[in-house]
């Protein structure tokens, strides 16, 4: 009786209020997985882009096996990785995050090691590719962005006061942030 009284209190409150912002955490909500789908959007273009880049490589140098090898098993593990916008905790963030990384460290690899091959270099083909993957690694930072965006401010509407209190009842949660990778912050060594 008493849990029944409660709930028609919460509602009669709920009722009474004239936005509890409800539509608002939903419109926010659903923004969030907007920007997500983005997000995926960007690094499945990369995905596609990996394959193109590979065979190019392959067809135009004698290549470092190892290498082409570590591109390849990166990428499918990237691909490997789904996640639907309800599924954006911080640690199924930093599993996605973690993967991508790896692809990208191995594509880093794949095109300095490729600068050593002045046929390669030269290789239109290469270099469309080459420019595809730079502006792709662009188009996944602007996404990134925009998704953290996105999340603050629904994070941010979510636990305010009293807006807190409704989206617990109508089981809005926080989202989880893309971070910066561990090192980041040191800028690489080029050496020739």
């Amino acid at each position: 009786m008493k849990k029944v009284l409660l709930y028609l209190v919460g509602l009669v409150i709920l009722a009474s209020q004239s936005s509890c912002g409800y539509n608002t955490m939903v419109q926010m909500d659903e923004n969030v997985s907007s920007q997500w789908a983005q997000v995926q959007n960007s690094y499945q273009r990369r995905a596609d882009l990996v394959p193109n880049l590979v065979n190019t490589v392959k067809g135009a140098a004698n290549f470092e096996k190892e290498t082409l090898t570590q591109v390849i098993e990166a990428r499918s593990k990237a691909t490997s990785i789904q996640l639907n916008a309800d599924q954006l905790t911080p640690e199924n963030i930093q599993r996605f995050q973690e993967v991508q990384g790896q692809l990208s460290g191995s594509l880093s690899r794949l095109l300095a090691t490729a600068e050593a091959y002045p046929d390669l270099k030269a290789n239109q083909n290469f270099l469309e590719l080459q420019a595809q993957l730079e502006g792709t690694e662009n188009r996944i930072s602007v996404e990134r962005q925009k998704f953290n965006t996105s999340v603050q401010e629904y994070n941010s509407y979510i636990r305010s006061f009293p807006r807190n209190f409704f989206a617990g009842w109508f089981g809005f949660e926080r989202k989880g942030y893309f971070q910066a990778e561990a090192g980041a912050q040191n800028a690489p060594t080029v050496q020739f």
